[in-house]
């Protein structure tokens, strides 16, 4: 067989693949990169040049390394796919971008790939920062105290209510106080659910019954006036969890997506999994990369976070609703955190959707 050039060989798969080759790159809303088997740069699109800062043609046939320091696939990885997730990258020209880096195989082109720059937006929380953390550990210390504090007057308060209704009280006023006080202990025992501090009973296990279990608890209970869809992938090995943990984590989210679809003509959630071969995650700056190709999606067709809470969306006591604790989803993040995992929220899609993103290890090598 003829062998040809890099540039011959990118002119060549473009015939093959018909005139729509170029135009379809040309209108993905993401950064598209084509690389031969010597990961040199053969193809860039307009939002890859945005991204980088730098035109296609300086790019065509200089290696993808001298563009960029493209994050290694361990030796191990799966050919089809690498990814890696919230990873800063540098520019060869100057500068540091943060980004999701994926990189796959062009089907029936050996050693030819194709690699897609997703920028990490501010409002996208993927890990676990050491300000969250902290503001976690400081969140839970004034939980408990509050909780110690607060929770045995409340009793006596709700006592005292019940003794003063009678024919010669204003009992709404006598009832104000015991719902006030009912309000406030429910409170508490959420803050009581937040500091529990008990290591869980994680084990491998098969999430379906779980996922299947909270669908159904939704759609009887808070759920009952959305369409609640699945979407699973149907080969997804058992996974590292707490099964009461990892219900209580989508019973959560099901129940924040409800919330946030109340003035939505057709309100509508789809649960999702899938196996994302080769996904690393850093839980934190400067710490190595760890596999969790377990994926968990809870996407909502609602309006998203308020965009001054968005990058703070997990922290304690942070909330967009008018009578929200800020508690849910604070708890969300520490019960999946706790699990190993990370799990993140994005607006993504076209129409633009509210997606939690919760990444978990298999349970199985």
């Amino acid at each position: 067989m003829r062998r040809i050039g890099a540039a011959r060989r990118h002119d060549v798969m473009m015939v093959e693949a018909g005139p729509s080759f170029a135009e379809l790159f040309a209108t993905l809303p993401v950064a598209v990169i084509v690389v031969d088997p010597e990961f040199r740069i053969t193809y860039a699109n307009a939002e890859c040049e945005t991204l980088l800062n730098l035109s296609e043609r300086l790019m065509r046939g200089q290696t993808l390394g001298s563009v960029l320091d493209a994050p290694r696939a361990p030796d191990n990885r799966d050919d089809r796919l690498f990814a890696a997730f919230d990873t800063e990258i540098d520019l060869r020209r100057g500068g540091r971008i943060r980004l999701d880096y994926i990189e796959a195989a062009v089907t029936d082109w050996p050693g030819w790939r194709t690699i897609t720059l997703h920028h990490v937006a501010g409002s996208r929380r993927l890990g676990h920062s050491s300000d969250r953390a902290s503001a976690a550990r400081a969140a839970i210390g004034a939980a408990a105290m509050l909780a110690h504090e607060i929770k045995n007057p409340l009793s006596g308060i709700r006592g005292a209510a019940q003794l003063l209704a009678g024919p010669r009280t204003d009992n709404q006023l006598t009832t104000l106080i015991t719902t006030e006080v009912d309000r406030i202990a429910a409170l508490i025992d959420r803050m009581q659910d937040f500091t529990d501090t008990r290591p869980l009973n994680i084990e491998p296990s098969n999430i379906y019954p779980l996922l299947d279990h909270a669908r159904r608890v939704a759609l009887a209970g808070f759920g009952r006036d959305v369409t609640i869809e699945e979407r699973f992938d149907p080969s997804l090995p058992p996974v590292l969890v707490d099964p009461d943990a990892l219900l209580q984590v989508v019973l959560n989210l099901l129940k924040n997506g409800c919330e946030a679809l109340t003035a939505i003509a057709n309100p509508r959630i789809l649960l999702s999994t899938a196996y994302r071969h080769g996904m690393a995650v850093s839980p934190s700056p400067g710490r190595p990369r760890r596999p969790l190709p377990i994926e968990v999606c809870v996407i909502d067709n609602g309006p998203g976070a308020p965009e001054e809470i968005a990058d703070h969306l997990f922290d304690p006591f942070i909330s967009g609703k008018p009578e929200g604790q800020g508690l849910g989803l604070s708890l969300v993040d520490k019960l999946v955190r706790d699990m190993g995992g990370i799990v993140q929220y994005a607006r993504e899609g076209s129409p633009l959707s509210t997606v939690f993103r919760i990444l978990l290890p298999r349970g199985s090598a």
